[in-house]
């Protein structure tokens, strides 16, 4: 449970109940594809119980699951029965389809095609802390984040979010903490980075199962390559990687958090406890090494090729409607690129 996050502010505004978040999630009720439907999206009992309840509260902390199928359809296939239609209108009438009739053959092959391919599923977990305020989706996908806030904003009248913003910079932060082997009070440097140059070229260096701790990574940041990804533990207890987007992957809950536990203690209220019982003392522990909320600038003391190499406004306001309500969303100016999307379905 919670191999990613992507954290969001709820506004102070809203003061849902769990009853109410039942309510609305239970009008949007998760339903496989129809024969001829390409993708469905919805939600489900997080307990995997028929007919349980959408939302669920473990010790205070609220759960919800979103699940969503797609048909899996190759372009390759599609197109070939595309051209298979197209090679029969010229062989019966000695015309070849124009430009308008082959967006329709497409159209038509799609629908032969629908009900015969393969359908695919994949879940993501929402943790809703309703007393710190915290909405964390369990995805490493903006894209995929970007729909299921949409569905909350949608369903729950008042609801408003934005993503976690800190004053400093993740990519400047893990840039400092590299050239000065500084970690942040609680957390420790691992052996995995990415750091990518600034410049048209792109150009990437990558460590894994490396020592960080040496000459070569703070010559590659002196020179103006930004650290895109760096693995960090926390506390002993946590093992994560944290993203130039303010996004945390590879999320894994160390031996330490299972000591003078029995191995029958799993299920379902088990798992969110430790998952949100962890991860609630780690975000707090997240934004103070990232100097708090609310991002003024890049952050101080680092190095000069990267103060310059960096961009000077990083932060954007978008506005997301639906029916007529505006929630405010703050965030990268452009989402990050999904640079390992298969690494989790969600």
């Amino acid at each position: 449970m919670f191999k990613n996050m992507i954290v969001y502010r709820i506004a102070e505004q809203w003061q849902g109940t769990l009853e109410q978040v039942e309510e609305a999630l239970a009008r949007t009720p998760f339903t496989e594809c129809g024969a001829t439907q390409e993708r469905s999206a919805g939600w489900v009992p997080p307990r995997g119980e028929a007919e349980g309840a959408f939302a669920e509260s473990v010790g205070g902390q609220w759960i919800l699951r979103f699940m969503s199928e797609s048909k899996m359809l190759p372009a390759s296939v599609l197109n070939r029965k595309v051209q298979e239609k197209a090679e029969a209108i010229e062989r019966n009438s000695g015309r070849k389809p124009g430009k308008k009739e082959k967006q329709e053959l497409k159209d038509e092959a799609k629908l032969d095609l629908l009900p015969m391919a393969f359908t695919k599923q994949g879940g993501m977990w929402i943790w809703i802390d309703p007393e710190a305020r915290f909405l964390v989706l369990d995805t490493g996908s903006q894209a995929r984040a970007d729909e299921v806030v949409t569905l909350l904003v949608d369903g729950l009248p008042g609801f408003a979010v934005a993503l976690l913003d800190t004053q400093t910079a993740a990519q400047a932060a893990m840039a400092h903490w590299l050239s000065s082997q500084e970690p942040p009070v609680g957390f420790t440097i691992d052996q995995e980075c990415e750091l990518k140059s600034a410049d048209e070229a792109k150009s990437v260096v990558r460590y894994a199962r490396h020592p960080l701790d040496i000459e070569e990574v703070k010559a590659h940041i002196e020179a103006g390559k930004l650290p895109t990804k760096l693995a960090l533990t926390w506390d002993d207890r946590v093992s994560l990687l944290l993203t130039e987007g303010l996004q945390v992957k590879k999320i894994t809950f160390l031996e330490t958090v299972f000591d003078g536990q029995s191995k029958d203690d799993g299920g379902f209220d088990a798992d969110v406890a430790i998952a949100t019982g962890e991860l609630s003392k780690l975000l707090p522990d997240l934004i103070e090494a990232l100097g708090g909320e609310g991002r003024t600038a890049l952050g101080e003391g680092l190095p000069a090729a990267l103060e310059k190499a960096a961009p000077a406004e990083t932060l954007a306001v978008r506005a997301a409607a639906a029916k007529g309500k505006l929630v405010a969303v703050t965030g990268p100016k452009e989402a990050p690129e999904d640079s390992d999307p298969e690494s989790a379905p969600f």
